[in-house]
């Protein structure tokens, strides 16, 4: 098996809490640009997804605090989506240090919302293999 999509970020200090960690929500952030990094890597856009009518949205998110972060170090942000039936998805993430660590684990419930009709799309895969040049990207 393949090592998932990644993207590298620095923490920045103003990203950091009174103890000098990163600030718990903006691993949230993090985890976010890893997302939308990976969707612009498969070719597909906001613009696109709002085009199609339909938009992602995070219906739970969990994160495990494994080590802390401080101002200046590198971390990969990891990115994975996991498939099932029906019309949620998983996303899993890492975030790692440049020595492999990890530092944190977070793992999103997560879902394409009908900008029309306000409820799930019934088939998230099958937009995201219709609007990807390379759907392998989201696992499809």
């Amino acid at each position: 098996m393949s090592e998932p999509f990644s993207v590298r970020v620095t923490v920045r200090g103003y990203e950091t809490d009174v103890q000098g960690h990163l600030n718990q929500a903006v691993y949230v952030n993090y985890a976010e640009h890893a997302r939308w990094s990976l969707l612009k890597a498969a070719g597909v856009t906001q613009a696109e997804l709002i085009g199609q009518g339909v938009g992602p949205v995070s219906l739970e998110t969990t994160i495990r605090y494994l080590r802390e972060l401080l101002a200046g170090d590198e971390v990969d942000v990891t990115c994975a989506f996991e498939w099932g039936e029906g019309k949620t998805f998983r996303i899993r993430q890492e975030v790692r240090k440049t020595d492999g660590t990890v530092a944190a684990e977070l793992t999103a419930v997560t879902g394409l919302l009908d900008l029309t009709e306000r409820r799930l799309v019934a088939d998230p895969g099958k937009v995201f293999r219709e609007l990807a040049c390379d759907p392998g990207l989201f696992g499809l």
